[in-house]
């Protein structure tokens, strides 16, 4: 169905000009972009100025990769004028070079990372960056993990691991001779290792499982002390099979991704000792804090980043002072558990009863955590604020508590290649909150094989969901710096070639044909952060999880299968964020002053076989805070419950007295099942912030600043694989006001524009608007105090009412006679005369820039085609385009009689159907406002004319069927993409009529 069809009902945007659109009277606010925005939201209404010209903070960011210090500082201040420019707010300089096979071109002595070279580079950018309003963070080493050239793989402060040998002994048989050597051979440039332990355990198969062998736990042996000048005689008691186990502690020899980066090469240090952060701070105040950069960090710098912290290891991660922290924290030794512990390949190989082991490695990867966080975290957050910049960092990929680490550090952040959905999101968002924190970053478009084929469309769609799960802020992956030795046309790029293959999206910047119009995808984000970023965000649910974990795609039973769907937003928290400052409640809210969670929902332990755990101190801590006034709902049968680790002489049954105490009062629930988590929370008075009419793929995402209430709203999915695919959405929203005198304003992050809604119901603080989006579209409403008290519709069959002027007017691509009722509680019908009939736009000439190599590998050499259509196609279905990329400009004339300008015509819509990429529509030589990627039709009512009218559509590509044919070797597997205004293109008249 095309969006004007049916009764008269535009199916453009009830959102945005339908059921809940309009304005008491003009206020002009300057589109940054071309066009001019407006804000109808009368005297004395909230400002939304800001939300027009979001602030270079609240603007996307770009991963900027560099080859190491081969750099000149001139084209490095050249591109911070390009990415200020194009209307982004600052970039993260990385040392990054996959794509180059040869690393020696790159000169790692001389102009690797950490030399005077590179230190030019960085003052360069830092400078630039701040002639231009806009900052710069700082990678804290080349690539990731984090290292230093100061350390070799044999120092106390390089990353460890723990290997095991192992051999089987028979009952009553004697092993003599060396200790095991270990499964796991080091790195060829470890050479020094530490015995720590030897044990012995006998076999018990009834404690076996598929993939590891059982242990007898009560057979456990410490043979350390026997051993001599490295080897040991023992005989095994009794009969059956022992197990001989030996640990070595050395250097895993990890060093940073895509390397060398430097001369010597860096080692990856320990992220878990004090001697590891050491190491990088003295690196960093000796070599790379120069003088000048100080100053212009505390002017221009932004963070200090962290990527992924992929401590890779054949072995066990670990760190020389673990066993006694171990026990220092835990209460016993480790010693005994060791052997359900130790891994082999990321995988344990033994297991004592099914119980013992969970808790055992449970306690051991929280001591990790708790040494994670302590020793790196907050320890490079202290001192990265020391020096003027945050911390930021993505704080997953071990199993430790990610919820606690998004709590310590300033900027916690997610990836979208990584993270399965947008519960992984909102694992962080919890710790974020609960401390008090702003920002929720994402690393958006890594898609593997996506170099130069990536599109902004995929990537506003993978990440439109994300930004109502919590996230605030884009940092693009990414642009590359222009050249390095040996590349080819388009330039350096640091991810492709890949192998040999198309590498990682994507290398935007100059060299994109997209990069025209770069400016308003930078602003609709720069919106979206704005709003996302603003006041305090506002959750239904926190949702209590054992492990704190990320990057799992693991969700809430019923609140993300269903509850979601229905309205309700939920994060987790885990036992580290409920001893925060921030854990009180007021008003039946636990972190009143933050997220404001209606209730807790405590599940079995998702990642420990579903056991019913939970910590003596948190049960305790719930059991204040339900007393204080806060809902709690627990699922499942809690009888028999256990602490989470080894417990302690009478834990257990502490904790199930607690509990007894807790299921006791008044706002405690227990459930049997998901299906009676709704049935619980009604009895308990919970109820979202929003609710909609009907089940749907509509997300929310709510933030609460002074007397507004923000609520973004986007149809989209909870994970990139969910099939089918999201379908446009139309039916009833219910949002909560924190104003009872507040009304609904529609905010468009494309265009920058404010409107106050004309058609909505509300009830006590309820407010109840249409919401109709295509798939991915977006949308944002205020909720503010309104400047004037001009009535508004409660009911209309008409396609759209809105404010026109301080009155209301029905508009409608359909004559007829509508129906509007009041708030007044009068009804009104309204007459739309005769209108015009609907144009289909077939025949176009079409301009088109060809993007080809040009003499150098970073220069572009463009070739004019021009092609006269008399039917729109994909530029591969046009043999001249078949192989072309670049920027295409349709231009056609439209003739428009008297019924176009009289009578009941006001204006038109202009749909522009399918399109690829990026587009910008050009009416009479006007430059309109930025074109909606999800749903694009423009209305271009006000710049229409009685007779010729000229409609241009400029449309830009990627760059994949150039280099599908320039470089076959590495692009030539890449399928041609459908390029163009491929339509079809309709201009469709609608008129307007007052509401008497």
């Amino acid at each position: 169905m095309s969006k004007h069809d049916g009764a008269g009902v535009s199916r453009r945007r009830f959102i945005q000009y339908t059921a809940v659109t309009g304005a008491s009277a003009a206020v002009a606010l300057n589109s940054p972009l071309g066009g001019a925005g407006t804000a109808r939201a009368g005297a004395g209404a909230p400002s939304f100025a800001a939300f027009a010209r979001p602030d270079a903070a609240v603007r996307p960011r770009f991963r900027w990769w560099w080859p190491d210090g081969l750099v000149d500082p001139a084209e490095i201040r050249r591109e911070i004028d390009q990415i200020a420019a194009a209307g982004f707010g600052g970039a993260e300089i990385v040392a990054v070079h996959h794509s180059i096979r040869d690393k020696s071109v790159l000169d790692p002595e001389g102009h690797g990372w950490g030399t005077p070279a590179w230190n030019a580079g960085v003052e360069a950018a830092l400078d630039q960056a701040r002639r231009r309003g806009i900052t710069v963070d700082l990678t804290i080493g080349p690539a990731w993990p984090a290292a230093v050239p100061t350390i070799t793989p044999d120092s106390p402060a390089a990353v460890q691991e723990l290997a095991h040998g192992s051999a089987t002994v028979t009952g009553g048989q004697t092993y003599s001779g060396p200790v095991p050597e270990p499964v796991a051979a080091a790195e060829e440039d470890v050479h020094v290792r530490h015995l720590v332990a030897v044990h012995a355990a006998r076999v018990d198969t009834a404690n076996s499982t598929r993939i590891e062998t059982g242990l007898a736990r009560d057979s456990f042996t410490d043979l350390t002390a026997t051993v001599r000048d490295g080897r040991i005689e023992w005989t095994a008691p009794g009969d059956g099979s022992w197990v001989l186990l030996s640990y070595w502690r050395r250097g895993s020899g990890q060093r940073p991704e895509s390397g060398p980066h430097s001369a010597p090469d860096c080692a990856v240090v320990d992220h878990f000792s004090p001697a590891g952060t050491k190491a990088v701070i003295d690196f960093w105040e000796s070599t790379l804090l120069t003088k000048r950069i100080r100053k212009l960090i505390r002017q221009a710098g932004g963070t200090l980043f962290e990527d992924s912290i992929e401590l890779e290891t054949q072995a066990l991660n670990w760190t020389p002072d673990l066993p006694e922290e171990f026990a220092r924290r835990r209460g016993y030794p480790l010693w005994p558990y060791l052997p359900v512990i130790v891994q082999c390949k990321e995988r344990t190989l033994y297991s004592y009863e099914p119980e013992i082991t969970r808790q055992a490695r449970h306690d051991f990867w929280l001591t990790v955590s708790d040494l994670f966080n302590e020793h790196h975290f907050a320890a490079l957050t202290e001192w990265a604020h020391s020096i003027g910049l945050q911390f930021r960092a993505q704080p997953y990929g071990l199993q430790t508590d990610a919820i606690e680490t998004a709590a310590i550090i300033d900027v916690p952040e997610g990836e979208s290649l990584g993270f399965k959905n947008l519960d992984d999101y909102r694992v962080l968002a919890g710790g974020r909150d609960m401390a008090g924190r702003k920002i929720l970053s994402c690393e958006a478009g890594a898609y593997q094989g996506g170099a130069y084929n990536t599109t902004w469309d995929k990537l506003l769609r993978t990440m439109g969901g994300a930004y109502a799960a919590g996230l605030n802020q884009t940092v693009l992956h990414g642009f590359s710096y222009a050249t390095a030795p040996g590349v080819a046309w388009p330039g350096f790029a640091g991810f492709t070639p890949y192998n040999g293959g198309i590498g990682y999206a994507e290398s935007w910047g100059p060299r994109q044909p997209t990069w025209r119009h770069a400016p308003d995808i930078a602003a609709y984000l720069g919106r979206v952060h704005h709003v996302m970023q603003s006041g305090t965000n506002r959750i239904d649910i926190a949702v209590f999880r054992q492990k704190g974990y990320s990057k799992t795609g693991i969700g809430a039973g019923w609140f993300t299968g269903t509850g979601v769907p229905l309205g309700w937003t939920h994060q987790f928290i885990s036992a580290a964020t409920l001893e925060l400052p921030s854990a009180t409640v007021s008003g039946g809210r636990l972190a009143p002053k933050g997220p404001a969670y209606k209730a807790v929902f405590v599940e079995a332990d998702r990642f420990s076989s579903g056991d019913r755990t939970i910590p003596v101190r948190s049960a305790e801590k719930l059991l204040r805070l339900t007393k204080a006034g806060l809902p709690i709902v627990f699922l499942g049968d809690w009888s028999a419950a256990t602490v989470p680790g080894v417990p302690k002489a009478g834990e257990n049954e502490r904790l199930r007295a607690v509990l007894k105490e807790l299921f006791a009062q008044p706002k405690v629930r227990v459930v049997a099942a998901d299906t009676e988590v709704p049935g619980a929370l009604a009895a308990l008075g919970v109820e979202p912030d929003v609710k909609y009419a009907q089940s749907s793929t509509l997300l929310n995402g709510h933030r609460v600043a002074g007397d507004v209430d923000y609520y973004y709203l986007c149809n989209g999915k909870h994970a990139e694989t969910v099939k089918p695919p999201v379908a446009a959405i139309d039916h009833q929203v219910t949002l909560t006001r924190a104003d009872r005198r507040a009304v609904p304003f529609r905010l468009d992050p494309w265009t920058g524009e404010a409107e106050r809604i004309a058609v909505y119901t509300e009830d006590g603080d309820k407010v109840t608007v249409r919401v109709a989006l295509q798939p991915s579209e977006t949308t944002v409403i205020a909720l503010g105090r309104p400047g004037t008290g001009v009535p508004h519709a409660t009911r209309t069959d008409a396609g759209e009412v809105r404010y026109d002027g301080g009155r209301l007017v029905v508009r409608s691509t359909e004559p007829g006679a509508y129906t509007t009722t009041l708030s007044t509680g009068r009804t009104v019908s309204t007459t739309v005369g005769e209108l015009p009939a609907a144009l289909t736009l077939t025949s176009w000439k079409l301009q088109v820039e060809d993007w080809r190599p040009g003499r150098t590998a970073t220069e572009t050499a463009v070739t004019r085609r021009e092609v006269d259509l008399d039917g729109l196609k994909a530029w591969p279905d046009i043999p001249e385009l078949a192989d072309v990329s670049g920027v295409g400009r349709y231009r056609t004339t439209v003739q428009l009689d008297r019924k176009w300008s009289d009578g009941a015509c006001a204006g038109a819509y202009l749909e522009l159907g399918k399109v690829f990429d990026t587009s910008r529509v050009i009416v009479n030589g006007r430059v309109l406002p930025p074109v909606d990627l999800m749903n694009p039709v423009v209305d271009v009512g006000p710049h229409l004319r009685q007779g010729a009218n000229t409609i241009e559509v400029e449309v830009a590509t990627t760059l994949n069927n150039r280099l599908r044919v320039s470089d076959p070797d590495v692009y030539g597997k890449a399928s041609r993409q459908a390029y163009g205004l491929i339509g079809p293109v309709r201009l469709v008249p609608y008129g307007e009529a007052p509401v008497r």
